[in-house]
C-alpha cells in the first residue's frame, strides 16, 4: 500500500528560524517536491497560471505540457497505474477543470491514487458566474475520495499533504485540490510537516482474527473453491502472497479485467478472465463452486451476470479494504475488511492452523476444470474477408513484447482480446479502463506509463474510434521524447457496438462505421497523421507484414510509432454471455459462435 513519504528535503528557513514567507504557488510546489512527486501532467490558463509561473523554476518535478486535459489525467493514471505511485495532473478553472471530469471518475471506478489540481478563480468573485467559474468541487464531490477547496495560502501545504494520504492509501482513488487564484498569490508561513487533520478517514488495513480464522475454516471445508482476485490485489501489493496462498490451498484462480498480472498466466492454476467475455473454465468454475475466496474484487455485473443466478450454491469470503464493497452486490458469510496483504498473510497462517498439515483433497474439482479447460479452449476462428485477424496480431505483439512490456488498451473489442490473448506475468503491465469504460484511455495512459517506467516497452493497443479522441497526446509523445508504441485495431468501425447491433439488433449497423481502414476511403489516413506528429506511421494489410512491422516499432526509440493494422470487421469476442443473462448461459457462447475454438 502507497503511503505518504516523509519529508526528505530541508524546508526554506526563515530569519532566526522562523519558517519561510511563501506564496500559495511557492507552497503547491514546496509541497509536492517534499512529498515526493517527480513528475506531472496539465495544461496552464488564466487561474492556475501563478503556480505555473513557480513550477517553472523547479529543477525537481517535470511538467508535461499535454494537449489536452482529459490526456493529463489519463496519463496521471497510467503513470500511477504502472508504478504504483501518486498520479498527478493540473488544469485551470471551468473548462480546462471540467476536461479533468473523465479521467477523475475513470480513477475512482478503478482505484487508482490520483490527485488533480485545479485553479480557481479569485475568492471575492466566486459565486457570481465569473469568467471561467465553475464549481468543480460540486461537480467531483461524486467521483473522489474527497474534494479541497482552498482559499488561504496557508492551508495549502497541509490540503495537498491530506490529498496525497486520502489517494494513496485505504482504497485509492482520486482526490481534488480546487485553489483559488488569490490563495496561490497570497503569502503564508510555510510550515513542513504540516498538521494533518483527517478525523473521520480511518481505512482499516487489519482483519479482525474470528474473521480470519472462520475464512481459513471454510476454505479448509470446501471441496470446490476459487480464489476469485480482483484489482484490489494488485493496488495492495499482494501477488506475492496471493502466490503463496494459491499454492498452499490448491485452489483455483481467477483474475478479473483489472487483475490480469496479479497472478502469473503461465500457472497451473490460472483459469483466466471470468465475466461477460472469460475463459469458459473461469465462468464456469465461478458458477459451479461451493465457496468463493473474493480478494479485493467488487462482484461487479460484467463478472457476475444476473446477480440472482450467480454462483447459487457458493459461499462467499469477501476481502475487501473498502466496507461499502461487502455484501453489496452479493452477500458474505464471512466478511473481511483489511487490506489485501495484510489479509492475505494472516489467512496463510490461520489455513495452516486449520488444516494441521492435512489438506482437503480437490483432486475431483480440478478433473472438471481440466475437463473445461480441455473442451472449451480459448481461440478464434481466421476472418473470411482477406482481411487481418485481430486476434492474431494483438497475440504477437504479446509474444514479441515479452512479459516485461506494459500494455495499456482503449476500449472496446480490441480491450477485450488483448485481456484474452497476451500473456500477463507481473502486475502493472495491464493497464485499462474498467469501471469507466473510457474510450481514449490507451494513448494518454501508455504516455504516462513511460513517463513512470522510462525503461520498459510500452504499447498502447487502440481501436480506431477511441484513438481518435485523444490521439493528440501524440504530440506531447513526441516533443517530449516520450516513444511509445501505438497498435490500432482498425476495423473501421465502433466494434463493440457493431458486435451488439450484429446479435441483438438484426444486424442493423446504425452509425458505426468510421471510413477509416476499408475501401478506398481512409479518413483519417492514420499513417499520415502519424507523420504530421513526428511519429512513425506504419501501415499493415497483410498477415506477413506482421511480424516485422511489431519488430520495427520495437526497434524505434526516437519518436513513438503508430501502426495502423487493417483488421476484418466481422471479427468478434467470443465468449460472451449476453447482459442480464446467467453465466450458465455461457453455452449461448457456443451455439453463436461455434467457431470460437482453437483450429
Amino acid at each position: 500500500m502507497t503511503t505518504a513519504p516523509p519529508a526528505t528535503k530541508p524546508g526554506r528557513s526563515g530569519s532566526d528560524g522562523e519558517p519561510p514567507m511563501l506564496t500559495g504557488s511557492g507552497a503547491i510546489l514546496a509541497t509536492l517536491e517534499k512529498l515526493g512527486v517527480t513528475d506531472v501532467f496539465g495544461i496552464p490558463g488564466g487561474a492556475i497560471m501563478p503556480f505555473y509561473d513557480e513550477l517553472m523554476s523547479s529543477t525537481a518535478i517535470r511538467h508535461i505540457l499535454t494537449r489536452h486535459e482529459q490526456g493529463a489525467g489519463h496519463a496521471a493514471e497510467g503513470y500511477a497505474a504502472a508504478s504504483g505511485r501518486v498520479g498527478v495532473c493540473i488544469a485551470t478553472s471551468g473548462p480546462g477543470a471540467t476536461n479533468l471530469v473523465t479521467a477523475i471518475a475513470d480513477a475512482h471506478m478503478d482505484s487508482v491514487p490520483l490527485i488533480a489540481i485545479t485553479g480557481q478563480v479569485f475568492s471575492t468573485v466566486m459565486g457570481t458566474d465569473a469568467f471561467q467559474e465553475i464549481d468543480i468541487v460540486g461537480i467531483t464531490m461524486p467521483i473522489t475520495k474527497h474534494s479541497f477547496l482552498v482559499t488561504d495560502p496557508a492551508d495549502i501545504p497541509a490540503t495537498l499533504a491530506e490529498a496525497y494520504q486520502i489517494a494513496s492509501t485505504g482504497r485509492p482513488g482520486p482526490v481534488l485540490v480546487d485553489i483559488t487564484k488569490d490563495a496561490q498569490q497570497n503569502s503564508a508561513p510555510f510550515i513542513w510537516p504540516p498538521k494533518i487533520d483527517l478525523p473521520g478517514y480511518r481505512p482499516v488495513t487489519k482483519a479482525h482474527g474470528k474473521q480470519i480464522i472462520a475464512a481459513a475454516e471454510l476454505i479448509a471445508a470446501a471441496d470446490r473453491p476459487v480464489l476469485y482476485v480482483g484489482g484490489g490485489v494488485i493496488r495492495s501489493g499482494a501477488e506475492k502472497v496471493l502466490l503463496e496462498l494459491a499454492e498452499k490451498t490448491e485452489a483455483p484462480v481467477v483474475t478479473t479485467l483489472m487483475a490480469r498480472g496479479a497472478f502469473p498466466d503461465s500457472h497451473q492454476q490460472q483459469l483466466g478472465m471470468p465475466g461477460m467475455h472469460g475463459a469458459v473454465p473461469a465462468v464456469l468454475a465461478l458458477q459451479e463452486s461451493d465457496l468463493i475466496v473474493a480478494l479485493g474484487a467488487r462482484f461487479d455485473d460484467r463478472v457476475t451476470g444476473k446477480v440472482a443466478d450467480f454462483a447459487p450454491h457458493a459461499k462467499v469470503i469477501h476481502v475487501d479494504i473498502d466496507p461499502a464493497e461487502i455484501g453489496k452486490i452479493r452477500h458474505a458469510d464471512v466478511p473481511i475488511v483489511g487490506d489485501a496483504n495484510d489479509v492475505i498473510v494472516d489467512l496463510i497462517s490461520a489455513y495452516a492452523d486449520a488444516t494441521k498439515g492435512h489438506k482437503p483433497d480437490l483432486a475431483e474439482w480440478w478433473v472438471r476444470l481440466n475437463t473445461l479447460r480441455a473442451d472449451y479452449p480459448l481461440g478464434y476462428t481466421e476472418p473470411d474477408d482477406g482481411l487481418l485477424s485481430p486476434q492474431a496480431i494483438i497475440a504477437r505483439i504479446g509474444e514479441l513484447s515479452g512479459p516485461e512490456a506494459i500494455i495499456a488498451a482503449g476500449v472496446g473489442q480490441h480491450q477485450m482480446w488483448a485481456a484474452q490473448f497476451i500473456k500477463y506475468e507481473r502486475p502493472h503491465a495491464w493497464l485499462n479502463s474498467g469501471g469507466a469504460g473510457t474510450m481514449g484511455y490507451a494513448v494518454p495512459a501508455a504516455m504516462g506509463a513511460k513517463v513512470a517506467q522510462p525503461d520498459r516497452l510500452v504499447w498502447a493497443i487502440d481501436g480506431d474510434g477511441c484513438f481518435q479522441m485523444t490521439n493528440q497526446e501524440l504530440a506531447t509523445c513526441t516533443i517530449n521524447d516520450i516513444p511509445i508504441k501505438v497498435a490500432i485495431i482498425n476495423n473501421s468501425s465502433l466494434g463493440m457496438v457493431r458486435q451488439w447491433q450484429s446479435l441483438f439488433y438484426d444486424g442493423r449497423h446504425s452509425f458505426t462505421d468510421l471510413n477509416t481502414g476499408h475501401g478506398t476511403r481512409m479518413i483519417p489516413d492514420f499513417v499520415k497523421m502519424a507523420d504530421a506528429y513526428g511519429a512513425l506511421g506504419i501501415r499493415v494489410t497483410r498477415a506477413d507484414e506482421v511480424d516485422a512491422a511489431i519488430k520495427l516499432a520495437m526497434e524505434t526509440n526516437d519518436r513513438p510509432v503508430v501502426i495502423d493494422f487493417v483488421v476484418s470487421r466481422d471479427a468478434m469476442v467470443w465468449p460472451m454471455v449476453p447482459q442480464g443473462l446467467g453465466n450458465s448461459l455461457v453455452q449461448y457462447a457456443r451455439d453463436h459462435a461455434p467457431a470460437w475454438e482453437e483450429e
